[in-house]
């Protein structure tokens, strides 16, 4: 695996090269649909919790319940991939997840216990605790390295349209059956279409991790790959800080209400804008050669996110803001982008599902982290100081991981 100087810009390429090719449009259609599902059920779980609660605290236990599985499970979970048919541990998890979402509609129904509720809201973590690095890792099995950046951003463009849809389609039939029972059982038919998908798809795994390896040992040698390949260790630690130090987003209902003197619609407004730029990109990025100097791309569009970060924090003008937003997620997409193409290219067929689940816990929890950071700082120095704070933050982690690495700062394009 190699990195190429060559600095003749290529021809235009092909945008939809990757959906050319029957087994990924298959898994990118299935994909779709089930995270429009599942999109859609976190709005009904939340709708329903606080109908029958009124208490916030319960919203927020549902992102825990959910987060600790993943952490616990994660690693296990990559090795069990690496280890075993791929295909087969996307449909076994599939199916258990479609019959969780039978299991919440059966509560919803019924008005059964809350207790009962959390604890689905656990298995299904730990269900996609092996099913996320599953399909990250069976999705470099149905395209040839040379569509590996095209195949990842039209991932993205998957996971950003169903951000965008799902929660309005949810809210929608929310809305028409006065329950979330409907959102359940719409997403138990969307798990479906990704297992049917699944089924269809020819691409076989062919590399397995050795059976002869400790569990544990293999464990430990997914963690020694990633600190023996700085650049994609570089990459990785670059979006989670960018995700731990902007989390603007966490805070959006305190700038809708004090600051940008917003109703709820403004606020839906705000929170759509990041997916919007960042499927704005995606397909601006399809239709693009691959990048010249990616990894040169990516540290600059982190410290972009950055500095928009920062000017979201001062403006007082709602449409300033709707645009800034919009732009923080044009500029993730591109740092989302070069991590995953990254990834793909340089982690051995037999170590993508220990790479992917360590990926997916230093993101995730980033992520949590990032709300309770953002939630931190603001009640230290008020929502204003707290973004602006994150903001810098970002650029500077920016100084940091490129000074500590050459390899991505030099990076040019991306081969195999």
């Amino acid at each position: 695996m190699t990195q190429t100087t060559d600095s003749v810009m290529p021809a235009r390429r092909d945008p939809y090269s990757a959906l050319r090719i029957r087994d990924f449009r298959l898994l990118i259609l299935g994909r779709l649909i089930a995270q429009i599902g599942e999109a859609m059920v976190s709005v009904g779980v939340g709708w329903e919790l606080y109908r029958r609660t009124s208490d916030p605290l319960a919203l927020g236990l549902v992102g825990l319940v959910q987060v600790i599985p993943v952490m616990l499970l994660a690693l296990p979970g990559g090795y069990a991939v690496d280890r075993f048919d791929r295909r087969r541990i996307i449909l076994i998890s599939q199916a258990f997840l479609v019959v969780c979402s039978l299991a919440l509609l059966a509560i919803s129904v019924s008005e059964g216990s809350l207790a009962v509720l959390y604890a689905i809201l656990a298995l299904i973590g730990a269900a996609r605790a092996f099913n996320n690095p599953a399909e990250s890792a069976f999705t470099p099995l149905t395209v040839p390295p040379s569509e590996f950046m095209n195949a990842v951003t039209w991932s993205t463009s998957v996971w950003q349209v169903s951000a965008i849809v799902g929660p309005a389609l949810g809210g929608v039939l929310i809305a028409l059956t006065g329950g979330a029972a409907a959102v359940y059982l719409v997403n138990a038919v969307a798990g479906l279409a990704l297992i049917g998908a699944v089924l269809l798809i020819h691409a076989r795994q062919t590399e397995f991790a050795s059976p002869d390896e400790p569990p544990l040992q293999a464990l430990r040698g997914g963690i020694r790959f990633l600190r023996d390949t700085p650049i994609i260790l570089a990459a990785i630690s670059l979006d989670m800080f960018a995700v731990l130090f902007g989390g603007a987003v966490f805070l959006l209902p305190v700038f809708a209400t004090d600051i940008l003197k917003v109703d709820a619609t403004g606020l839906g407004i705000l929170r759509t804008a990041p997916s919007i730029g960042a499927l704005v990109m995606a397909m601006t990025v399809a239709r693009r050669p691959p990048f010249q100097n990616a990894g040169r791309a990516m540290l600059l569009a982190v410290a972009g996110f950055g500095a928009a970060t920062v000017a979201f924090g001062l403006s007082t003008s709602f449409w300033l803001s709707v645009f800034l937003l919009a732009l923080t997620g044009a500029l993730d997409n591109i740092s989302v982008v070069v991590r995953h193409t990254l990834i793909m290219t340089f982690t051995p067929d037999t170590m993508r599902g220990r790479v992917a689940a360590v990926n997916s816990v230093f993101i995730g929890t980033s992520n949590e982290l990032g709300g309770f950071e953002s939630g931190a700082t603001a009640a230290l120095m008020g929502p204003v100081g707290a973004v602006v704070f994150g903001g810098i933050g970002t650029i500077l982690t920016v100084a940091v991981i490129a000074r500590l690495s050459p390899g991505l700062r030099r990076l040019k394009r991306i081969t195999h």
